[in-house]
């Protein structure tokens, strides 16, 4: 058995899951928020077994869309000035963690 850990954009979380759950999966869902935008993530934790492991990154992969978005720069230019120019990055996608379980029980 498998423990999957996959962080989407909050954007995402709702195709997600009912991806998930539609194809049998019982996920638990988390309100998390990402470091370096600070944006709200979905965090899903979903106990898999061994061989469809690779069905529920396929799910995920293919219900978490990558996309560009504008973020204010901070650069400084000069003493105390700043640009005002934004810059684009590329947001969304997925982050997933496999990780072993020596035991599960369902009580």
């Amino acid at each position: 058995m498998k423990l999957v850990f996959s962080i989407i954009n909050s954007d995402d979380a709702n195709a997600v899951s009912d991806a998930l759950t539609d194809n049998g999966f019982s996920v638990t869902k988390l309100s998390t928020t990402g470091g370096f935008l600070k944006v709200g993530n979905t965090t899903f934790i979903t106990g898999v077994a061994d061989d469809r492991v690779d069905e529920v990154i396929k799910i995920i992969k293919s219900k978490s869309n990558k996309r560009k978005q504008s973020v204010p720069n901070a650069t400084p230019l000069e003493a105390e000035m700043y640009s005002a120019v934004p810059f684009e990055i590329t947001v969304g996608g997925a982050t997933v963690f496999v990780l072993n379980i020596d035991r599960f029980e369902k009580l």
